[in-house]
């Protein structure tokens, strides 16, 4: 599958979800190549936003652009624990693919917009927060038919282990506490 192809299907998409449009799932492919095609294009966007964050300071080492892409990559990693953790404890069967492969798209719009508000000032970083909690409420909800309430613990834990995990990283990587 084209990348272009595969980010224009995933805009319509999200664009049904959001409507509460039924044949959403015709525009993502909803299998492991198409898990893969939306890993892809994640990875591509967090290099460039590594890239761009660079531009005043140099483009870091190998070790550091593999550093710096990692960290962009928690979402991915929140999103895939908070589901896998809610379908284990609800015990129930809620298609894997049907939430990864649009949430994972969401999570790269999520990395464009988180950046771009970053650059205008810390709080407002939040609102990307906020509007990806939606996302993933109203992905839930289309994609598994999890209740209201269910649907939005899992966006709120989903964002909340987000945060969480960046806070620990940077908590791990400062010298502060240190004896030195």
């Amino acid at each position: 599958m084209k990348l272009w192809a595969a980010l224009s299907q995933a805009v319509a998409g999200w664009m049904m979800i959001l409507r509460g449009e039924p044949d959403w799932r015709e525009r993502f492919s909803l299998t492991a190549p198409g898990l893969v095609t939306a890993l892809i294009i994640f990875g591509f966007v967090a290099f460039l936003a590594v890239a761009v964050a660079s531009m005043s300071i140099g483009m870091p080492s190998f070790g550091g652009v593999l550093t710096a892409m990692f960290v962009l990559a928690l979402p991915v990693t929140s999103l895939v624990v908070t589901f896998l953790g809610t379908r284990m404890l609800l015990k129930t069967a809620a298609p894997i693919y049907a939430v990864l492969v649009p949430g994972i798209h969401a999570l790269t719009a999520f990395l464009i917009t988180e950046g771009l508000l970053a650059m205008i000032g810390g709080p407002v970083v939040m609102l990307s927060w906020l509007a990806l909690a939606y996302l993933l409420f109203a992905l839930t909800r289309a994609a598994t038919g999890w209740t209201i309430g269910v649907s939005a613990g899992f966006a709120v834990l989903t964002v909340v282990l987000l945060v969480a995990m960046r806070v620990a990283l940077y908590m791990l990587s400062t010298q502060a506490g240190s004896s030195i």
